[in-house]
C-alpha cells in the first residue's frame, strides 16, 4: 500500500555515472528505471526533476572562466540529455512517460506547463522535468522545489548516494551521524548541504516535506513510498 499518490522525485545528475566518473553508466540507468517501475505499477503518481553534474556544471563552468549564464545554460542541456536517456530506459520497460522543458526545444522536449503535467500524472504517466527552473543562477534542487510545489505532490524525495542526512560529511568525517528526522529550520542553522536554502526554505514555506535515501539501494523506493524509516525525514 503506497503511503504517496504523487512524488517528486529529484536525482542528481552524478547518481547516473555510476562508478563510471563521467556520463551515464547504462547498468545503473537501467536499475534506477526499474525501481521507478516499480511504484508506477502501484499507482503512484511520478514527477522526476535530474541534475546535469554528471555532464557539465554551471558553477565549474564559471570557475574555469565560463560566463555564468552561458556555463548554467550548458547545464540545463545536461538535463535534459540525462532526462532522455532515463525516458528511454523507461519506455523500454513499458512505462508511459514524457519530457517536459522549462525552455522551448520541441520536438527534444514538451513545453513544460503545470496543468499539462498534472494531467499526465494523472493518466498514469512519469513526467520527466528538465532544465531546473529555465534560469540562471538557480539549481535544479530549486527546480525540484519548484515542481514539486506546481505539481502539488505529496513530499519530495531527493534520491542521493547516501542513506540520509548527516552532521557532517560521511564519506570526509566517520564521525557523522544520521538523522531520522530534522526540521526545515535547524536544516538551515547547521548548515546542512541537504539542497542549496534557496530550495529548502521554499519547501519550507510551501509545507513540502523531504525524504532524504539511499537510491542506490535496490527496493529502497518501495521502502520509502511505503512509508518504511528510510533515511531522514525533513519536517517543519
Amino acid at each position: 500500500m503506497a503511503k504517496f499518490k504523487r512524488i517528486l522525485l529529484k536525482l542528481s545528475g552524478e547518481s547516473l555515472q555510476g562508478n563510471q566518473g563521467y556520463g551515464i553508466d547504462p547498468e545503473h540507468l537501467a536499475e534506477y528505471a526499474q525501481q521507478i517501475k516499480a511504484i508506477s505499477d502501484q499507482g503512484v503518481q511520478i514527477g522526476i526533476v535530474i541534475g546535469g553534474g554528471n555532464i557539465f556544471r554551471g558553477l565549474s563552468g564559471a570557475a574555469a572562466g565560463l560566463d555564468r549564464v552561458k556555463g548554467d545554460q550548458m547545464g540545463m542541456l545536461a538535463t535534459v540529455i540525462n532526462s532522455l536517456a532515463l525516458g528511454s530506459a523507461l519506455t523500454s520497460l513499458g512505462v508511459k512517460n514524457r519530457v517536459m522543458t522549462a525552455i522551448r526545444m520541441e520536438p527534444i522536449g514538451e513545453f513544460y506547463n503545470k496543468w499539462k503535467a498534472i494531467e499526465a500524472l494523472e493518466r498514469g504517466e512519469v513526467v520527466i522535468m528538465s532544465c531546473g527552473t529555465g534560469q540562471p543562477y538557480f539549481t535544479t534542487d530549486t527546480g525540484s522545489s519548484l515542481r514539486g510545489i506546481e505539481i502539488e505532490a505529496d513530499v519530495m524525495l531527493k534520491g542521493t548516494r547516501v542513506d540520509g542526512i548527516y552532521t557532517a560529511d560521511p564519506e570526509k568525517d566517520p564521525t557523522a551521524t544520521r538523522f531520522d528526522a530534522i526540521s526545515y529550520d535547524e536544516v538551515l542553522q547547521r548548515g546542512l548541504r541537504v539542497m542549496d536554502a534557496t530550495a529548502t526554505l521554499m519547501c519550507k514555506e510551501n509545507n513540502l516535506p523531504i525524504q532524504v535515501f539511499n537510491m542506490d539501494k535496490p527496493g529502497n523506493l518501495q521502502r520509502v513510498i511505503a512509508g518504511e524509516a528510510v533515511g531522514t525525514f525533513v519536517h517543519p
